[in-house]
């Protein structure tokens, strides 16, 4: 009985995506994720399909396979991999009390690399008005979330720093440019009372080639190093 549903969902699949596509194909994309420890790119799936399917419809159709299920096919950081539903994270919540929570500081830290990449120590401690610590970026970068970039061409040439792919699958994002913009931060209730006149949010990106005012990174050494004399910490 199992196996005659399972084949009907396999051809019901199909029927959207045909003639890109084959019942077979359909299985071994879905097989391929399922069964990846890590998300997916389009192209290491089709390399396992038969010539000229068309891999984009047929993750797209799983997609919409599993919207309504226990699990969902999701696209991260350009990549397909299988999260349980979000209505339904709350049953596999597990406290863990030695798991260590972001601080303040790093959560801070962490919002103005990702909305204001490529920034330099100097550019985050202009937006958040103190010192930034040593221990906050040290905390986002041990857990992949953010990488050293390249040099500011400014005196000194300061490291500049943005996020990686880790922080696209972390928080489930297919691009940096699905972070929330002003409309959907003051919908969740992130601001309080009434904005400056023209205040906004900026438009976030991570391409990854260097920018003009900015030099290839080189061995940038440890923090420690970059840093020089070290600000005194923050909570981390």
């Amino acid at each position: 009985m199992a196996r005659t549903r399972a084949a009907s969902n396999v051809a019901s699949l199909f029927d959207v995506i045909a003639p890109r596509a084959t019942p077979e194909d359909v299985r071994i994309a879905e097989a391929m994720v399922f069964a990846s420890a890590e998300p997916l790119e389009e192209s290491a799936i089709a390399a396992r399909l038969s010539a000229g399917a068309d891999v984009g419809a047929i993750m797209d159709g799983l997609r919409r396979t599993y919207a309504d299920r226990g699990v969902n096919l999701i696209r991260v950081a350009r990549r397909w991999t299988f999260r349980t539903a979000a209505d339904l994270s709350w049953l596999l919540a597990r406290e863990d009390e030695d798991k260590r929570k972001l601080s303040r500081a790093a959560i801070e830290t962490l919002a103005i690399v990702a909305y204001h990449q490529p920034v330099t120590r100097a550019d985050i401690e202009e937006i958040r008005g103190v010192a930034v610590s040593k221990g906050a970026l040290d905390v986002l970068m041990e857990a992949g979330w953010v990488r050293m970039r390249g040099r500011r061409k400014a005196p000194g040439r300061p490291i500049t720093y943005g996020t990686t792919t880790e922080f696209l699958i972390q928080f489930g994002l297919d691009a940096i440019g699905d972070l929330p913009g002003l409309d959907e931060l003051q919908a969740a209730g992130l601001f309080d009372g009434k904005l400056p006149a023209g205040y906004g949010v900026p438009l976030p990106s991570d391409e990854p080639a260097l920018r003009a005012d900015e030099d290839p990174l080189e061995d940038a050494g440890t923090l420690a190093e970059v840093w020089g004399e070290v600000a005194p910490d923050e909570p981390s």
